[in-house]
């Protein structure tokens, strides 16, 4: 044995080289990480979620769509450009809670202006200026005002319904970030990890709605997504820390909703068993559910197929009753757009050009079926066991002659990419690959 090992010492050597290097990447030692094996790893997961992804559409939540048919010119049976005035928005609030009967209505848009379309400050500064002295012109601008106000008249129509609002964070310089319109509450405070390593994405700044309008919805949450070096968006952040306080997406705002708004809890390991700065975050609950998170508090997004896996139906339809309410009774409603122009188009590893308000319908279903994947920070534990296994390979391997080399190879890499898989579809856990089979 002693005398084989000798003999193709230099063999064996260069595999210990190759598996340390993998192991040093494995662990981040240094803070070395292989460009590569990240790239591979990345095409790894993405070829697995397409290889395991259920298909088919998903009928409890469907999209309100901002299409190009809605954006057309009223003389063409559009609405205009958006944004609408908003009675119009109060009147499809009051379509779709009193005739269609849905469940819960999400905006993957902001509201970030005043709505001056009514006309009603050109209307104040006559009658501050040329018509001040008039008392008939006084008398009617007061009783025409309430139906002017069409953010107000919108709000009133939010009040005491399943209406949750979006808006985004801004990761720009503090100098520059805007600070517009108003948060809603946070779900947790600046205390809630207090004594624990909790890394998250932090923002400087956002564009989120009115305060009347926020006043009177039911909640609202953000929809920035965590996009990859690839430009890809395979994550969305749980939590979003902007002075020092952490806030949900919007797809999350929405299930608690549904759900009857129960708190969220953050789920981390007993601390006596864990080694020192250990990311001390894995779950968060809501009510009976359990969303996992990574090391950057986000969850990935449960891709159930391509784009329209999910029902869609134009929102100008919606408006002018062309849709059979049964359609819509007791649905998940996102109000969202495909729209070219407006820009809610994102890469994704299912699709290259895929609307963002898809990635919240999947994030959603995903919660409610308790199928989003997980990647805790211990599977970098698994990597690490699965390359010191590299080190029996390399001392064994240069032993065998050319043929049972290689069905020994053949075999180890066969159980690597098997078991990694049915881990993946059955036990919902992402176990890193690439640098497993490269290593092999």
């Amino acid at each position: 044995m002693l005398a084989a090992i000798k003999k193709h010492l230099a063999r064996i050597i260069i595999g210990l080289i190759v598996v340390l290097v993998f192991l040093v990447h494995a662990i981040g030692l240094w803070g070395l990480k292989l460009p590569l094996i990240e790239k591979l790893e990345a095409i790894t997961y993405d070829t697995r979620l397409q290889f395991t992804m259920p298909g088919g559409v998903d009928r409890r939540i469907v999209i309100l769509d901002i299409d190009e048919k809605s954006l057309a010119e009223r003389e063409k049976g559009g609405e205009g450009r958006w944004p609408w005035p908003r009675d119009r928005m109060a009147l499809l609030l009051d379509k779709l809670f009193d005739k269609y009967e849905i469940a819960v209505l999400g905006f993957d848009v902001v509201f970030a202006e005043r709505d001056e379309s009514s006309g009603l400050r050109v209307l104040e500064r006559l009658g501050a200026r040329e018509f001040r002295d008039v008392p008939q012109y006084q008398s009617v601008l007061k009783q025409v005002k309430p139906q002017l106000e069409y953010d107000d008249i919108f709000a009133r129509k939010m009040k005491g319904r399943p209406v949750v609002l979006g808006y985004i964070f801004s990761g720009e310089d503090s100098a520059l970030a805007p600070k517009k319109g108003v948060l809603p509450l946070p779900i947790l405070g600046a205390d809630a990890f207090s004594g624990r390593t909790i890394h998250t994405t932090s923002w400087n700044g956002y564009t989120a709605n009115l305060e009347v309008l926020q006043r009177h919805a039911a909640s609202a949450g953000h929809f920035n997504s965590h996009t990859d070096e690839d430009g890809i968006v395979r994550r969305v952040p749980m939590l979003a820390e902007y002075e020092g306080a952490y806030y949900e997406p919007l797809s999350l705002a929405m299930v608690r909703v549904l759900l009857g708004s129960p708190q969220v809890k953050a789920v981390a390991p007993d601390q006596a068993l864990t080694p020192e700065g250990y990311p001390d975050l894995e779950w968060l609950e809501v009510g009976s559910l359990r969303i996992p998170v990574d090391d950057a508090a986000s969850a990935l997004v449960p891709y159930r197929g391509r784009r329209n896996s999910f029902r869609y139906y134009s929102i100008l339809d919606v408006i002018n009753d062309r849709i059979d309410p049964s359609e819509l009774k007791g649905k998940i409603a996102i109000v969202g757009t495909t729209a070219p122009g407006l820009l809610d188009l994102r890469a994704t590893p299912v699709d290259a050009v895929y609307p963002g308000v898809e990635v919240h319908a999947n994030m959603i279903a995903g919660m409610l079926d308790g199928n989003i994947k997980k990647r805790p920070p211990y599977v970098v534990g698994a990597e690490f066991l699965l390359l010191m296994a590299g080190l029996l390979l390399a001392l064994l391997l240069p032993l065998l002659n050319p043929l049972r080399l290689t069905l020994v190879t053949l075999l180890v890499l066969v159980a690597v990419l098997a078991g990694n898989l049915f881990i993946f579809e059955h036990g919902h856990l992402v176990l890193p690959l690439a640098s497993g089979v490269v290593m092999i």
